[in-house]
């Protein structure tokens, strides 16, 4: 009977082992199964899409074009980068704007001679390349190794198939207009209205057919090439300058003797214009002079 507590307690002590090893293999399923930043964020593939991709035997004409805006480390290397990518993947750069935009822009004199200009601005390209439409994809996951951060990418496939359809098909009317009417001009033109007014018609006809056809090349033009627009930036740039400052106009006065000097030959100067002022007026003080010796001598007598 004294045995029967022992066997529950052993029993008790086996169960409690046993949980804990089932704890333990189950922690390290849970952290396998967490997923990292790196499994939760890839560039890569967040900038793949099908819609960038030239399905095999299809005969859909799609145009597609790409916006995508991003964060490099460095503006300059990533634009060449990108540049040499579209290049040796058979395309060509159409357009390209690398700038510097000024933040904000701060002075400090540190010495009477010295001031220190701090500069803060963003490097900044915005890049618009085209390149066949079957390396679209490939361009977009190389351009992706200089993404830093993503900010969006837009990808557009649109269906122009039907629109091609149309245009060649008013383009056959339209072929087929003009000969009706160059053949009726030939027969039965016989008056000059009528002429003019069948030419008039016809140029009418000729230019349509141009429309078309000039539309029908742009669109499969567009179907070849795929249109790509990026925007890249890098993080804010601090720029630190030491310059001289400009000289005062007060540095260049004179000191206080010659100040002296010069206003004394300035005073004399003055003095010699009074002089010869007045000197000026001895035919007034002589007539002055002899009216009143006159008025001393007639009139009061």
């Amino acid at each position: 009977m004294k045995k029967t507590p022992a066997i529950g307690l052993a029993l008790l002590l086996v169960t409690i082992a046993y949980s804990c090893k089932d704890g333990a293999t189950e922690s390290p399923i849970t952290e396998e199964a967490a997923p990292t930043m790196e499994e939760t964020v890839d560039v890569k593939v967040a900038t793949s899409s099908s819609a960038a991709v030239e399905p095999k035997n299809s005969k859909r004409k799609i145009v597609r074009t790409a916006d995508i805006k991003f964060k490099v480390k460095n503006v300059p290397r990533s634009t060449y980068a990108i540049e040499d990518a579209t290049t040796k993947f058979g395309g060509f750069v159409t357009y390209t704007n690398l700038q510097s935009n000024i933040s904000n822009k701060d002075e400090t004199k540190v010495s009477p001679d010295s001031t220190l200009v701090t500069t803060k601005y963003i490097v900044e390209n915005s890049i618009t390349i085209r390149v066949p439409n079957t390396r679209l994809d490939t361009v977009i996951k190389t351009i992706a190794r200089q993404i830093d951060f993503l900010d969006f990418r837009v990808i557009k496939a649109d269906d122009v198939t039907l629109q091609i359809l149309s245009n060649q098909m008013a383009q056959n009317r339209s072929n087929n207009s003009e000969k009706r009417i160059e053949k009726a001009i030939d027969d039965k033109g016989k008056k000059l209205n009528n002429i003019i007014d069948a030419e008039d018609h016809l140029d009418d006809k000729k230019e349509q057919n141009d429309a078309s056809k000039i539309e029908n090349l742009s669109l499969k033009d567009q179907v070849n090439f795929s249109t790509l627009t990026l925007q890249i930036y890098q993080r804010e740039t601090v720029k630190q300058e030491m310059v001289a400052n400009e000289k005062s106009i007060n540095a260049y006065r004179p000191n206080i003797g010659l100040q002296i000097w010069d206003s004394l030959k300035t005073g004399w100067f003055m003095l010699e214009a009074i002089i010869a002022f007045v000197v000026q007026l001895w035919g007034i003080a002589l007539i002055a002079g002899l009216g009143y010796f006159g008025y001393k001598k007639y009139v009061k007598k």
